[in-house]
Formats: C-alpha cells, sequence, structure tokens
C-alpha cells in the first residue's frame, strides 16, 4: 500500500520529533460506481479498495480528469454537477451544478483551469481549478461534445447540431474563440493525438471522420474515410463509440466504426485506410496497450459480455473471453502490464494480465463504469 505512516526526526531543530502520513497517489485510481453516484478509489499494486466517495449525484455518463499532482479529481457528471475530489483526505472538496446536462471535460495543460462540455443548456464553461469560480461561459446554441485540451492552454470542441469545431485559446489577457466550418454532419465524439496535433472527430449523420491539424494557423477540415460505409448495411446503434478510448499502435490509428461490426486501421501521416477487422459486434472502445502490440476492444448492447484483443502487426483477433454481462470500460496499467475492466452487471472490477490473459484479481464494485488511474494526470487529452 501506498498508505505510510513515517516519524520524522527534527535532527536540525531542537521541537520534538512529528509524525506524519505520507501519501503517495500515483498508483492510485478511480472507479465511477453509476447506480450509486460513488467513486471507489483503488490501488493499482494491491489490487484493491481503498474507500469510497459518494455524494457526486448523477454519474450515469461520468468521466473525469486530475490535477497535475494527482491529488485532486474533477468528476463530470451528466446531471450538470461539476465535483473537485480530493483523493488524498478521500472526500469532495466542492460541488457546484453548473448545467442541466454535462457530457464530459478536460482540465488546461497548466492544470489551472477545467472546462466542461454541456447538453444542455449547450456550450462550454470554463472554471478555475482551485476555486471552481466561473472564469468564462462559451455558449454555443448547440449540444457540445469531443471536449479537449489542447497545448498552449487552449480547449477544443466540437458542435452536435452545426458541424462545427470551435478553438478557446486562453492563454493571452483576453481569450480568443476561433470557429471551423463543415466538420461534417452530427459529430458525436472527437480525440486529440497526444502531441496535440491532430484533433478526429467522428461522425454519427455520414460516414468517415473529419480531422483538423492545430499545428496550422489556420486549421482546415481533412475529411478521412469518407466512403468506409458505402455498400454496406447500417446496423441499429445500441451505443455510441467512443473515440476517447482511439488506439494509437505504433504509426496507425484504430477507430470503432459507427453502425458496422469492425474496427478501422488508419495510417497516423497519411490519414489513409490500412485495414479492416471483423468484430464480434459495435465496437465501443478500441483502446491500445501502453506499448502499441495490441488493441483490446469491447462492444455494445447486446454482444456487451465480450472482449477482443487484437495483434496490431497483423491486425487480427488473437484472444476472445467473456468477462461477464455489461463490460463497460478498460484501463490498463500505465506500462501496460495488466488491463482493469468493469463488469456493470457482475458488480465486479476484474483484473487481467495483458500477456497471459489470466485473471489475476477482482474487486466488488458498485454498477462500475469508468476507470480512471491518477497516471491520466500527465497525458494530453484524457
Amino acid at each position: 500500500m501506498k498508505w505510510l505512516g513515517l516519524a520524522v526526526a527534527a535532527l536540525l531543530v531542537t521541537t520534538p520529533a512529528s509524525s506524519e502520513i505520507i501519501v503517495a497517489t500515483g498508483d492510485l485510481g478511480l472507479v465511477v460506481e453509476r447506480a450509486s453516484g460513488s467513486l471507489l478509489l483503488v490501488d493499482q499494486s494491491e489490487r484493491g479498495a481503498i474507500a469510497r466517495i459518494g455524494g457526486l449525484g448523477d454519474l450515469s455518463h461520468a468521466s473525469l480528469v486530475y490535477s497535475p499532482d494527482q491529488r485532486y479529481a474533477y468528476v463530470f457528471g451528466r446531471d450538470g454537477g461539476l465535483t473537485k475530489v480530493d483523493i488524498v483526505k478521500k472526500e469532495i472538496e466542492k460541488r457546484i451544478l453548473q448545467a442541466g446536462n454535462s457530457i464530459g471535460g478536460a482540465i488546461s495543460d497548466d492544470g489551472r483551469l477545467v472546462a466542461v462540455s454541456n447538453y444542455e443548456p449547450g456550450g462550454v464553461r470554463i472554471f478555475d481549478a482551485t476555486s471552481l469560480e466561473l472564469v468564462l461561459d462559451i455558449p454555443t446554441g448547440s449540444k457540445t461534445i469531443g471536449l479537449v485540451d489542447a497545448p498552449g492552454r487552449r480547449f477544443v470542441f466540437t458542435l452536435w447540431d452545426a458541424g462545427e469545431t470551435w478553438i478557446a485559446d486562453l492563454s493571452g489577457k483576453d481569450p480568443v474563440v476561433s470557429k471551423i466550418k463543415d466538420m461534417g454532419q452530427n459529430p458525436y465524439d472527437a480525440l486529440i493525438t497526444g502531441d496535440g496535433r491532430l484533433y478526429i472527430t467522428g461522425l454519427f449523420g455520414e460516414d468517415g471522420l473529419t480531422a483538423l491539424d492545430l499545428w496550422e494557423p489556420d486549421p482546415k477540415p481533412i475529411r478521412v474515410l469518407p466512403e468506409y460505409g458505402r455498400g454496406q448495411q447500417d446496423l441499429p446503434v445500441y451505443k455510441m463509440p467512443h473515440l476517447e478510448g482511439w488506439a494509437r499502435a505504433g504509426r496507425e490509428f484504430v477507430l470503432p466504426a459507427v453502425g458496422h461490426h469492425e474496427v478501422l486501421w488508419i495510417d497516423g501521416e497519411s490519414l489513409a485506410e490500412t485495414g479492416r477487422t471483423p468484430t464480434h459486434g459495435q465496437p465501443v472502445f478500441a483502446m491500445a496497450r501502453p506499448d502499441g502490440r495490441q488493441v483490446w476492444v469491447n462492444f455494445a448492447h447486446p454482444l456487451n459480455d465480450t472482449i477482443q484483443v487484437l495483434d496490431t502487426v497483423t491486425k487480427e483477433v488473437v484472444h476472445e473471453f467473456k468477462p461477464g454481462p455489461a463490460v463497460l470500460h478498460m484501463e490498463f496499467s500505465p506500462r501496460g502490464n495488466e488491463v482493469w475492466v468493469s463488469v456493470r452487471d457482475a458488480g465486479k472490477v476484474m483484473i487481467y494480465d495483458t500477456h497471459t490473459f489470466e485473471k489475476t484479481g477482482e474487486i466488488d464494485a458498485e454498477s462500475p463504469s469508468g476507470i480512471f488511474f491518477t497516471a491520466r494526470a500527465h497525458k494530453l487529452g484524457l
């Protein structure tokens, strides 16, 4: 465990020795318990739960980000709640209801600003990370999705209704918001690459994706795979795939296809298609092991009891197993030796060795969904 008591001798002063609690947060994580509005604080090395933190409202589609020091988690609830959680004290530090319906958020690269993306009333609101005081309100007249942080104290987000991407630059004295039109019909989610260069939106209203090169002074939409669904019959979409669960494996992206039982492989430089892999069902998350050698895929209802593992060299399925009913999320340990899997309807978080595929542990949880390790604090766009 990383929760240690340490006697500190006062060698250079005459006051008596004192005692302090040393808390190392780098090995910890939070599991969203969606049914009970709580978070389960977990220890990766011990494969166990430390504490349950309640009172976070509607967590049915919750996500969170961490402060740079990994002490605080900022939790974005579906009810519009923004909650700052102190994982050292294992308690809520502050909670506000900033909107009627939220769909995720981001933290600036300097850790000083937290942005929230809203369905109702739409737009993005940006808060001081310390006080949660409102810094900037950006109304859009549209549901906003795909909110990410970008280098240079910027936030990038996309409008579902208008098919536009906006870039909010807060690096100067006055905020500057740039608007990029013609991103495509009904963009539903987005991702940013680890170097902060490419912002890619998935499209629900038409086939394909749209990318922006954020290194360009005036980014223009770049259409990606505009015909990937042509000639195929779309299936009912039971759950929208999450591009935040994208994979960058070596020189390629791996993305879930909307309305199809397959994942798409795209060259990371040219953005041209390099392959497709048929899958068990409609992919929700396609997530790369940190070394890029494997991609783990879970699926939408009614085939959501299964995980498939793809080899990124052959692009083939090399392992398939059924952890249990309603596999919602996966999270790799920072070096990729293990993967933690939330199995909602079994009330379990299950842990697997990514080389042998053997189960190494499990933790009881109340309808678990998202799993977030504190290593995310040091990654762009997470």
